[in-house]
């Protein structure tokens, strides 16, 4: 169940807010994802006061949050790597960090919701500039001749 649920809000939430409200236009949208993404599991492992959860999680997020700023800064693909990315990890996270706080059914949602946000992501790329960069700016909303 909880990968349906990732897989629908990941859904409703590309669709509605990235492509009816046009909140993916801008470069930041899909970039910024990934904090909220990442850190949850450093939240876990403080609501479970595990320090060596937390320094672990604190160094596995680091990875992905990088990736969301260079992703923004420098070439959107590496947003999608870092989503998509983490979506994978949510499914090894068990095998690689211990974290006691960490919700049974999370890993499912999580890693369901980030694979289906990078996919909205790498689709968006390919659709607007053919594969390319990948740079989107407040001028993709305007129509174009």
């Amino acid at each position: 169940m909880e990968y349906l649920i990732g897989v629908v809000l990941a859904t409703a939430t590309c669709v509605f807010f990235g492509m009816l409200v046009g909140f993916d236009r801008e470069r930041l949208f899909y970039p910024m994802m990934l904090p909220p993404i990442a850190t949850s599991y450093i939240l876990f492992a403080a609501m479970a006061s595990s320090t060596p959860a937390l320094t672990s999680e604190s160094l596995a997020a680091s990875i992905f949050l990088l990736a969301a700023v260079v992703g923004f800064k420098k070439n959107l693909w590496l947003a999608v790597a870092g989503l998509v990315g983490h979506g994978v990890f949510d499914f090894f996270h068990h095998l690689v960090i211990q974290n006691p706080g960490m919700p049974v059914w999370w890993p499912g949602f999580c890693g369901s919701f980030d694979v289906i946000a990078g996919g909205f992501l790498a689709l968006l790329l390919v659709r607007r500039s053919g594969f390319g960069a990948g740079a989107l700016s407040s001028n993709d909303h305007k129509p174009r001749p």
